[in-house]
């Protein structure tokens, strides 16, 4: 699903892109659009250059221009199609992992569902919940200060939440963390998990 292989290419991608946009962009907008360290910014510019990808030059007041050679713009491209194959692979498991689960609530008797987890799955959810006969109350994630996303409320506790009758977990970053916190506050047989969380 979300591997280091695919983060990796990810960044790099990020990085073509950023460059390919502006040639005169610093290592510290690079690392603040890709939200990582200004010294991983640093090495994967490095490594861009060693492979050929990105031209250097400098420039007036010790700065540097960056240029996206043919062979940068011939990765970039495979990059971006190999990113569109990887989100479109995820978006149909996703979709057919998130209608499994809801027949599961059908079966259950569940119409009311509280998804836990604002994520790239929730929104698939909730997308593909209108295909069955099960509602999205909202979305329960702690961590944000969003008060909507995917059409759906977003609440930071339980206690704020709307009634319910099955929760679903959707948090993709760290699924395992989140379900154990939630087995505090509900009992596990309302908690379902999709399968392409790989938790069962």
């Amino acid at each position: 699903m979300n591997t280091k292989a695919d983060r990796e290419e990810q960044r790099m991608l990020e990085l073509l892109e950023a460059v390919g946009k502006q040639s005169n962009v610093s290592q510290r907008r690079l690392a603040s659009n890709m939200g990582i360290a200004l010294g991983l910014a640093n090495s994967y510019l490095k490594r861009c250059i060693r492979k050929g990808f990105i031209k250097i030059s400098e420039a007036p007041a010790n700065r540097y221009l960056y240029y996206l050679t043919p062979k940068g713009f011939t990765e970039k491209s495979r990059l971006t199609a190999l990113y569109l194959s990887t989100s479109f692979a995820f978006y149909r498991r996703a979709g057919d992992s998130c209608v499994n689960v809801f027949n599961k609530c059908e079966e259950r008797g569940w119409q009311r569902i509280l998804l836990c987890g604002m994520s790239d799955l929730a929104e698939i959810a909730t997308l593909r919940a209108q295909e069955q006969d099960v509602h999205i109350v909202g979305i329960l994630d702690p961590h944000t200060e969003r008060r909507r996303f995917a059409g759906v409320s977003v609440w930071r506790s339980l206690q704020q939440a709307d009634a319910y009758d099955g929760c679903v977990l959707t948090e993709l970053n760290s699924p395992l963390l989140s379900y154990e916190q939630l087995l505090k506050e509900v009992d596990k047989e309302r908690i379902l998990i999709p399968d392409i969380l790989r938790l069962e």
